[in-house]
């Protein structure tokens, strides 16, 4: 009980950042830190090259970002080109003054942050950026021999704040098992690399935690999700082949291993597994489901490939964006040989800015989404009998499931939560389906005939006793839960506790 009402209260907290917001925040700590240490005597920089260093590394790339923005007719991401910025601060080694400038060395790290935000637009495909832009403008300077990225926050002393805010970002993305693998293969080779070469156990392991780029870069850029796969074991066979390609060092003529190189070769990779072309869309129309729900549905300008149960991320540009930020995970309700994409989304006030900017769009208007991934698919096995439990807003992965004729195909039963039947969702849509649905609602109103009705009036919140008396199969069943994280985590333990084997659940970041 402790574990889950601390993960809650983790969950509500780092609920209320977008990722990039959080990123930034978390570089931004680090880049003071780091002054921080320079004054007490842990790193040796010199305080003016720091500052110096870090308004380069910043100010370039935010020149840079606006004026290619401004030039290819797009609305330029202020922090982005500022995360940018800080992951090259901690790229290259701060320029020393005091023995007059060091010109090559300001232009190598000046090119790096310009190529950065060229990569942007330049290194894309069809609108879609290929290449971590920070990774990819260390690269190319290293090629020109102006200036060579170092990594230098992978220094014991800043491990004390590196390695929390990692760990907030790899949880806020849920990407902890991703960067566990990285880890245990890049620290496998660097150790036995260090055994072989006469080092003690204890030794090989704090070398390359503490002098090594291993968590700077699993989990301040290998982890970015515009750069990753849209499954997870697309995601996890990717950090053991980039696990490798950092730690294994060769060197092929002028290509030599680096971190950056690495991290190049597992985003090329990342592109080919995953949507290859950037998504634009044209609104169609909104209707109301549910006094507090309301679907909106859009036109892809060409096929959007996806499996039924995964989420879209729209690019929602607006002003006064919450601390959110200006992109949205939804998950998606319309099949996946739709020509038509529709979300359903929760508008109960209040709305955040990213609801009130879908709530204010017109027939016609255009918007960007920057991907589409998640797991939360059901098995391939159409024999496979599943439970489907959903939370109010939660029902909607499960309509693209359901639309697609999962219901028709194998055993399909959907237990349906709710406050009362007005909050129903997609009732239509559930009865055309032909699954079983068992309604349980929390006022004890009577749902639509063709649900069952659970009878949830006055009862505690549903546990895995409550959950065994009206699934007694679950045992037999995969079993596959969405809603709110509370919801989830309730519910999960529920399923847990009535005897489930495998519990899946909805819970991409930024629900």
């Amino acid at each position: 009980m402790v574990s889950t009402s601390i993960g809650s209260r983790l969950d509500t907290a780092l609920g209320r950042f977008a990722m990039y917001r959080l990123v930034l925040w978390v570089l931004a700590v680090l880049a003071a830190y780091s002054m921080l240490l320079d004054v007490l005597g842990w790193l040796t920089f010199g305080l003016p090259e720091m500052i110096a260093h870090l308004a380069l590394c910043l100010g370039l790339t935010y020149a840079s970002n606006r004026g290619l923005a401004a030039l290819f007719r797009v609305r330029p991401h202020t922090e982005s080109s500022l995360i940018t910025g800080l992951l090259l601060y901690f790229l290259f080694w701060p320029t020393q003054l005091t023995s007059g400038v060091q010109w090559l060395e300001l232009s190598g790290v000046a090119l790096a942050c310009v190529l950065a935000s060229a990569s942007k637009y330049a290194l894309a495909w069809r609108g879609r950026h290929v290449f971590n832009p920070a990774a990819a403008g260390a690269f190319v300077t290293g090629l020109t021999g102006l200036n060579i990225a170092t990594w230098w926050a992978a220094t014991p002393a800043m491990l004390w704040l590196l390695l929390p805010g990692v760990l907030l970002v790899l949880y806020r993305l849920r990407k902890l098992l991703m960067a566990a693998v990285f880890t245990g293969v890049a620290l496998s080779v660097v150790a036995a690399q260090l055994l072989q070469a006469g080092w003690d156990p204890g030794g090989a392991l704090w070398q390359p935690l503490a002098q090594r780029p291993v968590l700077f870069f699993v989990g301040l850029m290998l982890t970015e999700p515009l750069t990753l796969p849209p499954r997870r074991w697309q995601q996890l066979a990717l950090a053991a082949v980039v696990g490798l390609l950092f730690a294994v060092p060769y060197n092929l003529g002028f290509l030599a291993g680096s971190p950056e190189l690495a991290l190049l070769v597992g985003n090329l990779i990342a592109f080919a597994a995953g949507q290859r072309r950037g998504i634009r869309l044209r609104f169609e129309g909104s209707r109301p489901l549910t006094r507090t729900t309301t679907e909106f549905s859009f036109r892809p300008e060409r096929p959007v490939r996806f499996s039924a149960g995964q989420y879209l991320e729209l690019h929602l540009p607006h002003g006064k964006a919450d601390e959110k930020g200006q992109r949205r995970v939804f998950s998606l309700t319309s099949p996946p040989e739709s020509r038509i994409l529709t979300i359903g989304v929760g508008t109960a006030a209040p709305v955040s800015s990213a609801k009130r900017s879908l709530l204010a769009l017109e027939p016609g208007d255009g918007l960007t989404a920057t991907t589409v991934g998640g797991d939360f698919v059901l098995p391939r096995k159409s024999d496979a009998p599943v439970l489907l439990i959903a939370a109010g807003i939660g029902i909607t992965p499960f309509l693209a499931q359901l639309a697609a004729g999962s219901a028709r195909d194998r055993d399909v039963l959907l237990l349906y939560l709710a406050r009362n039947a007005s909050e129903l969702a997609y009732a239509e849509e559930l009865e055309r389906s032909g699954a079983r649905v068992v309604a349980r609602l929390a006022d004890g109103s009577v749902p639509p005939s063709f649900m069952h009705d659970a009878g949830a009036a006055g009862q505690a919140r549903l546990d895995g006793a409550a959950l065994k008396e009206l699934v007694p199969d679950i045992a037999g069943r995969e079993v596959y839960v969405s809603g709110s994280p509370a919801s989830v985590r309730s519910l999960r333990a529920a399923a847990r506790g009535a005897g489930a084997r495998r519990v899946h659940v909805d819970s991409f970041a930024g629900y």
